[in-house]
């Protein structure tokens, strides 16, 4: 499938054959039982290599998983709270805030208001500052307390180590 008149050659560990022509160099893959696989087209002439070209693909394919694998998922988690909440339920919503930030995920905490309660916007500041002074010393404030439509969010990323 190489569609060049000349290309220049990498044998299989790496050492170069030279400038030859594209069906002398896949002659010398085919006595070897390897392929001949284009590594860089734009090359002048274009870099073929000699490899396993099976092996190579599943290589590839091995180091993706293993990327995949040291790879760490932030989880966003939510906790709501209401502008008439207690003390001591600020203190329990914030010890399960703790414990979220403590395994490495966000969390967003919202305070809904419903019907008159849209009137006391302040309210949910005063909460959300209340809430993040039970926290502050297992996080950062990523997004700070602001209103959207009917709620007021802030979010909070683990602090890093």
């Amino acid at each position: 499938m190489i569609r060049f008149k000349e290309v220049r050659v990498v044998g299989q560990d790496g050492e170069p054959l030279g400038i030859m022509s594209s069906k002398e160099a896949l002659q010398i893959a085919e006595e070897q039982e390897l392929d001949l696989v284009v590594i860089a087209e734009t090359g002048n002439p274009p870099v073929c290599r000699i490899m396993d070209h099976g092996k190579f693909l599943y290589d590839q394919t091995k180091k993706v998983k293993e990327a995949k694998k040291k790879q760490k998922v932030v989880n966003l988690k939510e906790i709501r709270l209401s502008p008439a909440i207690e003390e001591h339920d600020i203190v329990i919503k914030a010890n399960r805030a703790r414990k979220f930030l403590s395994d490495e995920d966000k969390v967003k905490v919202t305070v809904r208001f419903r019907g008159r309660e849209n009137n006391f916007t302040y309210k949910g500041v005063e909460i959300l500052d209340n809430f993040l002074s039970k926290v502050e010393d297992l996080c950062i404030v990523e997004k700070k307390a602001a209103l959207e439509g009917k709620n007021m969010i802030m979010i909070l990323a683990p602090k890093r180590a």
